[in-house]
Order: structure tokens, then sequence, then C-alpha cells
């Protein structure tokens, strides 16, 4: 009668017991639970103590005080987040499908007063988790509040045309600009480092119209470069033959300066022997003047000076007999 007591003593003790070690395994459990965390390769984590931020670290496994004494936030900073407009791409299965629609977003008044779907996409990266975390309370709708407005008015500024052709670039490089101005002025911890603009039509009750217009201008810049093509063919030819001309009248102008100076030294031997015997010279020009003309001109008539009467000047040429 005396062991049933004792037996009793145990089990109770052995029940005791094993309630002392379950809770002490919970309570580790729980106090590992909330002092490790990991933070990922593409992540950094801000820890906060008592609400108030702490530190921030880097990746790998990591030490806190337990029970919500320290949070931790992994913050993706690594990772390139996109942000889509006027359309959505909506995952079907294990493909992705895109969906537009969004004309509350996409539909834009241009600088000349005319109505255009525009789409876009922007892509950015945290630089800040803290600023991204504390800085600003509704961050993603900050985000798309920015963009829109910052496109919305860069389409404002430019023409229809000008928007669905060489301003498409310029557009997309400015949006980077102004948008990260925005975002710097408020602290949003973000750096945008692409827009790329993905459609610009005009509204489906002028696209006929419009697709006319776009086949012009293709038509317009082919004319163009098939012009340029026979522009390059054709200067280049047209400047040799040029270059062509030119050495051929200077070689031209070259030998009538030289026969020209010839016939001055020609003339200049002449004067000088016409100096020494003027006389005899002036009977030589005399004579070679009259052979020149005797043989020239045949039944001519010569008029004497002393004489009253015309005379016909003797054939000279003709021989005798004849």
């Amino acid at each position: 009668m005396d062991e049933t007591p004792q037996k009793g003593g145990k089990s109770k003790a052995l029940t005791a017991s094993g309630v002392i070690i379950v809770i002490v395994a919970i309570l580790v459990l729980a106090l590992a639970g909330t002092t490790m965390f990991k933070v990922d390769e593409t992540e950094e984590a801000v820890i906060t103590r008592f609400g108030k931020y702490y530190t921030t670290v880097g990746a790998g496994l990591h030490v806190k005080m337990p029970f919500g004494i320290d949070k931790n936030y992994n913050v993706p900073v690594k990772v390139v987040q996109t942000e889509q407009f006027g359309f959505q791409t909506v995952k079907a299965g294990s493909q992705n499908q895109y969906k537009n629609g969004i004309t509350k977003e996409s539909t834009m008044l241009t600088g000349d007063l005319n109505i255009v779907d525009v789409e876009w996409v922007i892509q950015y990266k945290i630089v800040d988790p803290v600023a991204w975390l504390f800085n600003v309370q509704e961050r993603k709708q900050t985000i798309r509040d920015i963009s829109q407005s910052v496109i919305n008015t860069l389409v404002g500024d430019r023409a229809i045309l000008e928007i669905m052709g060489a301003e498409r670039p310029v557009i997309q490089n400015q949006a980077v600009a102004l948008m990260n101005d925005n975002f710097k002025q408020l602290q949003l911890g973000i750096n945008v480092t692409n827009v790329q603009l993905q459609s610009i039509v005009p509204p489906a009750g002028v696209q006929e119209a419009f697709d006319d217009v776009n086949k012009a201008i293709q038509d317009m810049n082919r004319f163009i470069n098939e012009g340029k093509e026979v522009y390059n063919a054709e200067i280049p030819r047209a400047r040799g033959e040029a270059e062509q001309q030119i050495l051929i009248a200077e070689g031209y102008a070259t030998e009538r300066i030289n026969k020209a100076q010839g016939d001055v030294a020609r003339f200049n031997a002449v004067y000088e022997e016409y100096k020494k015997s003027p006389a005899v010279t002036r009977e030589r020009l005399y004579l070679e003047t009259m052979e020149t003309v005797f043989e020239s001109q045949k039944n001519s008539t010569l008029i004497d000076r002393n004489l009253d009467n015309i005379l016909p000047v003797k054939d000279l040429t003709k021989k005798a007999g004849n």
C-alpha cells in the first residue's frame, strides 16, 4: 500500500519535467526564429530597433535582437524592377500574354492637338533601401504617377508625327532624366535606368489615315536614300570630269602662251633686223605681201593712184603659152 503513492508521485514529476522541456524547446525555437535571419545575394536588409532605423546589412546569415526588438526588412537592391503603362503582361499557364486597353493612362494629347495612345515601360533599381522603406508611403503609386506625368509632358510638347518618328529616342532619354530628378526630390531611393516606348498609335478611328501617312513617310525616306545613292555615284564622276576639263584648259592656256611668246620672239627678231636696214626689210615685206595677194586673188583689179584709169591685173601665175 505504500508503493502506490510513490509511483503516482513519480508520474507527476515526469509529466512536469516533460512540460518544462517542451516549454524550453518552444522558447529556444522562438528565440532562434526571432534572432536569426538570412539576406539573399540580391538584397540588403534594413534593421530597425524599437521601430527606429538601426543599421543596414548585406547578404548572408545574420543575428538580431529577439522577440521583435529588432526587425529586418529585406530590400531587393540588385533587382531591376519594371512598371508597365498602357498595357499589362499577364501569365496564362506557362506563357506571358500581352494585354492592352488601359486607355486611362495611355491616351494623351500631343502638341499639335492630336490624340495618341502611348504604351511604355520603365525599369528602375532601388539605390537607397532606407529611403525606399521610410520616406514615401505609397511607393508604387508614386512611381506610376510621376512616370505618367513626365511622359504626358514630353508628348504634349511635340507633334504626333515627331513622336511616332525621329523624336522617339529623344523622349525616352529625356524621360529618364526627368523621372530621376523628380524621384530625387521626393527622396524615394530609386534610380530609373531605362524608359522604353512600346507602342505609339493614333486612336482606332483614324488608324487607317495614319497608316497612309506612315507609308508616305517611308516612301519619302526611300526616295531620299535612292537620291543620295545617285548623288554619291554621280558627283564623284562629275568632279572627275570637271578636273579633267580644267587640266585640258590649263594645257591649252600653256600652249597658247608659249605660241604667243614664240610669235613675240620672232617679231622681236624681225624688228631687230629691220632696225639694221629698214629699206631692205621694208622692200622684202612689201614683196612678200604682194606675193600673197596675187596668189590668193586672181582676176583682181588694181587701182593706180598715179593714173586716171583702172587696169586689169595680168594673171602672172599662168605659164607662158597658156
